[in-house]
């Protein structure tokens, strides 16, 4: 076989593991992204390392994502921003949520694979002091194979998996990597977007499902790449942005 279809196999096996043992969890995720909705409330997205913030970025002013997602972007977090990289930089989360408007009844979405750096940790904490609720999606599998103590860890050895009031577990490998050739030490291949993404957007696409079960018309981007986009989204944009401070801060 082709490391293509390697690679094609063992990243469609992780989708598939998450449709097949995710489903409740994802439900009830969307559950309460549906209940936001509902609540006019915004839906607070927080992916939480260099990488793992892609999906935040996955859903935010997306086609087809829901128009009140409001992703949490501190500068230094992405790589293409880190001077310097703040995932391991303890006690600055606290700062981000109340910049960004998290508060008690709200929503918050962490997204990072490994679910143990100082970002991650802080941000699960402090949003549950804050009276959010807390979705995780992260592999548990991951946290649990990152040995206690090491330099990539919040001080505490908390695991994200262990803080959620909901978890999606995205099936993602320690390491993240799936290939192994020959006799390279290491594995090639990474999965943890593909992963995140994909669970990201199942959990807004049931909420879409439930809000349309309900009568309830949600609030849905258009691509801005057709014909009558900007049209459709005109509502939408007047509506959520003002209040997504990552557009328009709010001091």
């Amino acid at each position: 076989m082709s490391i293509m279809k390697d690679y094609l196999k063992e990243v469609s096996g992780i989708l598939e593991a998450i449709v097949e043992n995710e489903e409740e969890n994802i439900t009830r995720a969307a559950g309460l992204a549906a209940k936001m909705v509902e609540e006019d409330r915004l839906i607070h997205v927080f992916g939480t390392g260099g990488h793992s913030i892609m999906g935040a970025m996955e859903i935010f002013w997306r086609a087809g994502g829901l128009a009140n997602t409001n992703p949490l972007f501190p500068a230094g977090l992405s790589l293409i921003d880190s001077h310097p990289n703040i995932e391991r930089t303890t006690k600055l989360a606290k700062s981000v949520l109340q910049f960004y408007g998290v508060k008690k009844g709200d929503l918050l979405i962490i997204i990072n694979v490994n679910g143990i750096n100082a970002m991650t940790i802080d941000a699960a904490l402090f949003g549950k002091e804050l009276g959010a609720t807390i979705v995780g999606v992260t592999s548990p599998d991951f946290a649990r194979n990152v040995p206690p103590n090491i330099s990539a860890r919040h001080p505490s050895n908390k695991n994200l998996h262990d803080l959620a009031d909901i978890v999606v577990d995205v099936h993602v490998p320690p390491g993240d990597a799936l290939l192994s050739l020959g006799s390279l030490p290491q594995k090639v291949g990474a999965s943890s977007t593909y992963a995140v993404c994909f669970a990201a957007n199942l959990i807004l696409a049931k909420a879409v499902e439930i809000l349309t079960e309900k009568g309830i018309k949600p609030p849905v981007w258009t691509s801005a790449n057709i014909e009558g986009g900007d049209e459709a989204n005109k509502k939408y944009l007047e509506k959520y942005l003002p209040k997504i401070h990552h557009l328009y801060p709010m001091f």
